[in-house]
């Protein structure tokens, strides 16, 4: 009887590299506040953020996903057809089917690459990037590149205080590929599906769709005291389990790089965690304000172009978000 034959890749991978592609318009507080009473001194204390980067009407979520995916592609050194999956994690696509990776993969020059989204929010850069590592080292593929991309000033109502000022468009994309040493370290990731409701849509399309002039157009929403204690607190327990997960101590962290959501959740999560100084902390949101699955790879973007010093270090990546879904990871930065 014939025996099957079982792929099996490399002992190790990394990620060779990394590109980003933010929202062409610069939108300040002040443009925001007139619709939920506010100013731009509150925005500021309660979330840290100055703007946030918006994109233009014509402009789609997989727009931002093609061209960050550009960038990652020429500074890998690999050809395209070295590049054998496509992992796109957004909740912004604007289609049941197809997927925006398969779009993206075609628009990329990747065809034929393996091809699909996850929609894990907040935590979907590091769902793609568990994801890819596994593809890898089990030999179902060469080189994965992963991409979070978001355009949440489609899903907004802007008269909701609980998040409309939060949200940005923009998208981060990494390779990832095989390596001499271990550059990704053990993902550790889960959720907690009891607390759906304190970051959700306003209604599903069926309630939409079923009653159209009574219910709005749904848009997101969250309960904010809830998702901080939740993000600072349990976040907090999941990021020193990777920590002791990958062998690493804080010290030996060149930078900490969770999702962009909040400025006082960063700066208390970093305080939780005892960071020493010597660890570079990513506070990319006062700019680009929160962009969910594109949040980390953005801020990690960012970090590299402000402190090219860091390449090589390692980083602890933790995204925390809607589901309520969560996935942590040290890190070599490219």
């Amino acid at each position: 009887m014939a025996s099957l034959v079982q792929p099996t890749g490399p002992a190790h991978t990394r990620i060779l590299s990394i590109g980003a592609a933010r929202g062409d318009l610069d939108v300040p507080n002040d443009d925001l506040v007139g619709p939920i009473d506010s100013s731009d001194e509150w925005i500021r204390q309660r979330t840290g953020i100055v703007q946030r980067r918006r994109a233009s009407g014509e402009i789609g979520a997989v727009d931002l996903a093609v061209a960050a995916g550009e960038e990652a592609i020429a500074k890998s050194g690999l050809d395209r057809s070295e590049i054998d999956g496509v992992i796109i994690s957004t909740i912004s696509n604007v289609a049941i089917t197809p997927s925006m990776a398969a779009l993206a993969a075609h628009r990329l020059g990747l065809t034929p690459a393996a091809a699909f989204d996850i929609s894990a929010a907040c935590a979907g850069y590091v769902y793609g990037v568990g994801q890819a590592d596994a593809l890898v080292r089990s030999g179902l593929c060469k080189n994965v590149l992963v991409i979070g991309a978001e355009k949440l000033s489609e899903i907004v109502d802007p008269t909701d205080r609980s998040i409309s000022f939060l949200l940005g468009d923009g998208a981060g994309a990494v390779i990832v590929g095989a390596s001499d040493h271990t550059g990704i370290g053990p993902t550790v990731w889960g959720s907690d599906g009891e607390k759906w409701d304190t970051i959700r849509m306003t209604s599903t399309f069926e309630e939409y769709r079923s009653n159209p002039t009574e219910v709005p157009w749904p848009t997101l929403r969250q309960d904010g005291q809830t998702v901080f204690r939740w993000a600072v607190w349990e976040m907090k327990k999941v990021a020193q389990q990777t920590l002791e997960a990958s062998g690493i101590e804080p010290g030996d962290l060149a930078a900490f790089i969770p999702h962009q959501a909040n400025m006082r959740i960063i700066d208390e999560f970093a305080k939780q965690l005892k960071l020493p100084e010597s660890v570079v902390v990513a506070r990319d949101i006062e700019m680009q304000g929160n962009t969910s699955a594109a949040s980390i790879p953005l801020a990690m973007h960012a970090l590299l172009e402000q402190h090219p010093e860091l390449s090589g270090g390692l980083a602890l990546t933790i995204g925390f978000g809607a589901g309520l879904v969560y996935g942590a990871q040290v890190v070599e930065l490219p």
